[in-house]
């Protein structure tokens, strides 16, 4: 695990391990990443999805119960379940909101998965939420600073877990990461999952 650069109480944690994901409940952290290599079936899923160049941006608001493990996705990215690597690419989804869930003991994740040809937020900002869990499936990462004055950007490589405390993380106002959207070069799509704590 590498503890990244300093301003003031805030820095950022990344390790190879999920474990390190665990660091973001800590005070002064406002960014936890777990750098993986996803498996190659569901990169391949990914990439086959994006190049069908059709539109996908669903949401779906999971209720959790605390015995759930393995919440329920029906119906998530229908339209290419007959797409090979598809099983493989909802269950690492499944494994990702249970382990979401179990850190911040969520019992209501609001999950996002999108596929973009441009920057969603172009723009430097922080979120105001408690915390965001991100994971980019395929195509560039999302950016982000050290610190709000920082020159050099950071980014996320594909398949990096990713979990950003927000302005609404109680003792963490102000304290927000600052990241953005990373430009797409043309003719290319992300395709983008994010899973927020809603109660």
């Amino acid at each position: 695990m590498l503890a990244l650069k300093r301003r003031g109480s805030a820095r950022q944690t990344v390790g190879e391990s999920p474990q390190v994901l665990t660091e973001v409940l800590q005070d002064g952290v406002n960014l936890a990443v777990w750098q993986r290599q996803l498996p190659v079936h569901v990169a391949d899923f990914a990439q086959v999805l994006l190049s069908l160049g059709q539109p996908l941006a669903e949401s779906l608001t999971l209720e959790l119960q605390p015995d759930d493990d393995a919440p329920a996705l029906r119906g998530l990215a229908a339209a290419y379940a007959d797409l090979q690597g598809y099983e493989g690419f909802i269950c690492d989804v499944r494994w990702l909101v249970g382990a979401y869930a179990c850190l911040l003991d969520a019992r209501r994740v609001g999950l996002r998965l999108r596929a973009l040809e441009g920057a969603m937020c172009p723009r430097f900002h922080v979120d105001h939420v408690p915390a965001r869990l991100i994971c980019t499936y395929a195509g560039p990462g999302s950016e982000w600073l050290t610190a709000p004055d920082a020159v050099q950007v950071e980014q996320l490589s594909t398949g990096d877990v990713a979990v950003l405390k927000g302005e609404r993380w109680l003792g963490n106002e102000g304290q927000g990461l600052v990241h953005r959207s990373p430009a797409v070069p043309a003719g290319q799509r992300r395709l983008m999952l994010t899973l927020d704590w809603m109660a």
